[in-house]
């Protein structure tokens, strides 16, 4: 046996380089390049196009769920003009969505973070999700919101990655991505 694998070592070797490029593009995976009203980024393929639920969301992408979850998470995106009323308003309105194990409003985490030429607000909240009434969509336990605005060209860019906790902690890195590459065309 050792003899066929010294005779085939290059064969051998060849072939373990190809199974690490594999390996390796499975982990990172490769993305599509998504454009929303001026505003340029990268997401996952596996995250599929989905039909917006709302006339407010430009772009819905459907994240497959985690194993032992149900339901899947979805990413929205929503373009408003003059700023949808501004990052303060927003990150408080996503906070009061979620409820934490004694009834109250959950915490949330903000960091600012950098795009290829943007500045964006990142937040993070986790807890009962309460959807607003106009969704008519059912309150979820054990939900998790990761979220940022961009503000560009006078308009405010509002990305929602949401869904049931583990989903959302298992695709945080690959949205982590997607907000590094995000690009304004107003920039």
């Amino acid at each position: 046996m050792a003899s066929i694998l010294q005779r085939n070592r290059p064969l051998t070797f060849g072939l373990i380089a190809a199974a690490l490029v594999v390996v390796g593009v499975g982990a990172d995976g490769p993305t599509e390049s998504i454009t929303v009203e001026g505003l340029t980024f990268d997401a996952p393929s596996a995250w599929k196009t989905a039909k917006p639920r709302s006339a407010m969301i430009q772009k819905q992408l459907t994240i497959a769920p985690t194993e032992g979850d149900k339901t899947p998470a979805e990413l929205t995106i929503s373009a408003i003009g003059g700023g949808g009323g501004g990052v303060e308003a927003n990150i408080k309105r996503w906070q009061s969505q979620f409820k934490d194990e004694d009834g109250k409003e959950a915490k949330i985490e903000q960091k600012t973070v950098k795009g290829k030429n943007v500045d964006i607000i990142r937040a993070e909240t986790a807890g009962h999700y309460f959807p607003p009434p106009f969704t008519r969509l059912p309150d979820q336990p054990n939900f998790r919101l990761v979220g940022a605005i961009v503000q560009a060209g006078g308009t405010g860019y509002y990305l929602k990655l949401i869904g049931p906790d583990k989903t959302v902690k298992a695709n945080t890195e690959a949205f982590d991505k997607l907000l590094a590459s995000v690009k304004s065309a107003a920039n």
